[in-house]
């Protein structure tokens, strides 16, 4: 590892475990094998349910936690080997945002902000200026002086924003940043640190449970379970072709993927005999996202559908949806045949009587 600073805003796993010492002295693995590059500039979700190893994951790229095999690295400098004043250097470059904001409840929102960069021991006209500077950014005019008790929970996130953003770092972690938050400032969240990428070209890696965060906001995403990475890549790939079962059910709250369950519960994986229904997930992508296929279904071929469940909606500037289907069983692979010809995408799930 060569220089004091960081050259650029790429993070990359490669090989990754942790393992930390269990009761009775055993070894309780953490992450396994992790291996994952995201892009200068990228806004990058790890999704994972509690105890998945997302944020462990997340505390290595700015020197929290240590790897215990393989390489953290941000722009190419290796994070894990650092130490003195190379790791201080690297976490000046690093920001941090926190689920439950972690202000000092003993300074204002000034005070809060230009923290960081009195511990850096920056000059007090360059605090005040850069201070002023953030407070206006992240929309917190007029509350220099308040203290965070008199803030509501979203004014708290801005600061927590800024007092990131202090040492003008090229890499934001957010950490279950919203996750305390109610849906509506959630969203407006959400926008500034979508505006914050864009404005200033950071590299956001944010960790959720939460798929419509995600959806939101991130250009990439990677799905973990039980320490290992099951699916990463761009988020619209992900969202129209989820391969893993772990991300399946992460999406299935935002994208119309969940059978109802008085069909769920009569699903059969083979086709009985008699008259059946096939159930049939479609996925809408692209140019024929909006268009109405399954009423040209039912003009063109005579087919007849029966709509389960779905939702349509954009994920990032695409547009993006799921049907959940029955069509006669009989005439499931013609109907299939019809879609995919109009670049749709379809996959049985299962018959029922």
């Amino acid at each position: 590892m060569t220089g004091n600073t960081i050259a650029g805003a790429a993070i990359s796993f490669s090989g990754v475990g942790k393992a930390f010492d269990g009761p009775g002295g055993a070894r309780v693995s953490a992450l396994q094998d992790v291996t994952l590059v995201i892009e200068p500039g990228a806004i990058c979700g790890i999704i994972g349910r509690s105890g998945a190893g997302k944020s462990t994951l997340l505390r290595m790229v700015n020197g929290l936690e240590r790897p215990t095999s393989g390489t953290v690295a941000v722009a190419g400098l290796d994070v894990g080997r650092a130490q003195g004043a190379e790791l201080r250097a690297i976490r000046r470059e690093v920001g941090m945002i926190f689920q439950h904001f972690n202000l000092l409840s003993s300074r204002t929102v000034a005070g809060n902000i230009a923290l960081p960069l009195e511990i850096a021991g920056t000059p007090p006209d360059q605090v005040r200026a850069r201070v002023a500077d953030l407070i206006a950014r992240v929309g917190l005019d007029g509350l220099a002086g308040r203290y965070p008790a008199e803030l509501s929970g979203g004014q708290k996130q801005r600061v927590g924003i800024a007092r990131a953003l202090a040492t003008q770092p090229r890499v934001l972690l957010s950490d279950e940043a919203t996750s305390a938050l109610d849906p509506e400032t959630t969203q407006t969240v959400l926008r500034l640190l979508a505006d914050i990428n864009r404005d200033l070209g950071l590299t956001i890696l944010l960790i959720t449970h939460e798929m419509a965060v995600l959806r939101d906001i991130a250009s990439h995403m990677a799905v973990i379970e039980g320490g290992r990475i099951v699916e990463s890549g761009p988020i619209y790939d992900i969202f129209t072709r989820p391969t893993h079962p772990t991300t399946r059910s992460f999406l299935g709250g935002v994208t119309g993927l969940t059978l109802p369950g008085f069909i769920a519960g009569r699903l059969l994986d083979h086709r009985p005999e008699g008259p059946s229904e096939e159930v049939v997930r479609v996925t809408f992508a692209g140019n024929h996202a909006t268009d109405p296929m399954l009423s040209k279904l039912a003009v063109e071929r005579g087919i007849a559908s029966n709509i389960l469940a779905g939702a349509i909606e954009e994920v990032g500037p695409h547009p993006f949806g799921n049907l959940l289907i029955s069509v006669d069983a009989a005439r499931g692979p013609e109907a299939r045949a019809y879609l995919e010809q109009h670049g749709l995408l379809t996959e049985v799930l299962g018959y029922v009587r």
